[in-house]
């Protein structure tokens, strides 16, 4: 993107440390955009990328995902500094396997206040801007998980489709005001939520994929480039399976 940087626009992104959110991060600035991006810690990965492309083009915060005034603290010192939010993606999230019957309470309320409290009140302080604008794309990351039931991720799937019901019900709220939102539910991909699986995990996952393969990452990034790019300004309120047709 040419022109001024204060003119170029703006992408909010949870999570944007390590994994997923950093190669989110790093796309979107590649494609000219200025990232605001937070985690409780920042990895080394992301200090060389703040450091290479200089406060005014990424800016990073320490902020605890599970803090409701630290992330409503983080949208409005980000307004403040960029004056504008273009794009918000919600990727931040932690997995949680095992038997409801045998997970601790504890880390239910843990899953759930990361997998949905908190892209619910980074959305609602992300919204502002972007309808004082009349314009923006929020992207949630859901899971496919949400579509279809498996066994031991029964909380961490009931997080990600009341996400994908935010989505939709959120598109009709704010669509008449310009501002689109959708979901995108990646399957199976290479990724550190993936890589503990057992080779033998990993073959029944593809047997069952008809295109027979793991995702990758530039699986989902290339998704979310077209969902912020012009090409799909109408498309609003659905949710997206990356999934090589496992869900199908």
């Amino acid at each position: 993107m040419n022109g001024p940087v204060e003119q170029r626009p703006v992408a909010v992104i949870s999570g944007g440390s390590r994994g997923l959110g950093l190669a989110l991060v790093t796309d979107f600035l590649e494609r000219g955009y200025r990232v605001e991006t937070f985690s409780r810690t920042e990895s080394a990965e992301l200090a060389a990328l703040r450091e290479s492309h200089g406060p005014d083009a990424l800016s990073w915060s320490a902020v605890d995902g599970t803090d409701a005034a630290g992330v409503e603290e983080f949208v409005r010192t980000a307004v403040r500094r960029r004056r504008r939010i273009d794009v918000l993606v919600n990727n931040a999230a932690v997995g949680l396997e095992g038997l409801l019957t045998l997970t601790p309470p504890a880390a239910i309320d843990a899953a759930l206040r990361t997998n949905l409290t908190l892209p619910v009140l980074l959305t609602r302080a992300c919204l502002k801007p972007m309808l004082a604008r009349r314009d923006g794309v929020v992207i949630n990351l859901s899971s496919i998980n949400a579509l279809r039931g498996q066994t031991g991720v029964a909380v961490y799937g009931a997080a990600k489709a009341a996400l994908d019901g935010l989505t939709r019900g959120l598109a009709r709220e704010v669509g008449p005001a310009g501002v689109r939102v959708v979901s995108v539910a990646p399957g199976y991909f290479d990724s550190e939520m993936t890589a503990g699986i057992s080779p033998d995990q990993r073959r029944r996952i593809v047997r069952r994929t008809p295109l027979g393969r793991l995702g990758s990452v530039e699986d989902v990034l290339g998704t979310v480039r077209f969902l912020t790019s012009p090409a799909a300004s109408f498309i609003t309120g659905q949710t997206i399976a990356i999934d090589g047709g496992y869900t199908c």
